[in-house]
């Protein structure tokens, strides 16, 4: 079942950076939204903390940059949140990456790696989705892991994307008739499970 967001805090991100107090309640309102779709996108424990904590730091040199007008303080950052997950996969790319990343890497208490672990387990099906949709073009990819994966509505997918709803309407379409097509050939077992995952309702398109 989707979850009801209750949007914005007084004065927006803006104010958030500006009042510790508010910046709490900014924290608070997004943790577990954030912590989740990173937690979809990697699978180790330290790396979701590490990029959780990344999102909102980024928060706080971006808040400049957020329009109430363009869309909601959700989509604005899923929007940093994707740069910041997508910074994370061009870094691992490269050689020197891994030693930036053990090197830096803050040290967890063992309530915390568990309660990461917990939170990777029960985002296995989301990351086995966002593995299925490997073979689709980018935009459309990108489209349909925030509705489908991270159930962002249209609205809140074409403003973190900086697109329009029309064009996010058109790129979800093709990509869930793609996707519909693959579902369609004969497949069983995590392949089967997370087409169906992907594919099945139609969530996130209010």
């Amino acid at each position: 079942m989707k979850e009801v967001r209750v949007e914005g805090i007084r004065g927006g991100p803006q104010a958030a950076v500006r009042d510790p107090e508010l910046f709490e309640e900014f924290y608070r309102r997004h943790v577990d939204a954030m912590t989740s779709f990173v937690a979809r996108r990697v699978a180790d424990p330290h790396t979701v903390a590490d990029l959780t904590a990344e999102i909102f730091l980024a928060v706080l040199d971006s808040a400049h940059t957020y329009r109430p007008g363009r869309g909601s303080e959700t989509a604005w950052l899923y929007g940093i949140a994707r740069n910041v997950v997508a910074g994370e996969h061009r870094r691992v790319a490269r050689e020197t990456a891994r030693d930036r990343r053990i090197s830096g890497r803050r040290l967890l208490e063992p309530d915390d790696i568990a309660r990461l672990e917990d939170k990777l387990d029960a985002e296995s099906p989301g990351r086995r989705a966002l593995a299925a949709l490997e073979r689709l073009p980018a935009g459309e990819r990108a489209v349909l892991e925030l509705i489908v994966v991270d159930q962002l509505t249209v609205p809140e997918t074409a403003a973190a994307l900086g697109i329009t709803q029309v064009t996010a309407r058109v790129r979800l379409h093709r990509a869930r008739k793609s996707l519909r097509r693959a579902a369609d050939e004969p497949a069983d077992g995590p392949r089967a499970t997370t087409l169906s995952y992907v594919t099945g309702g139609t969530g996130g398109e209010a």
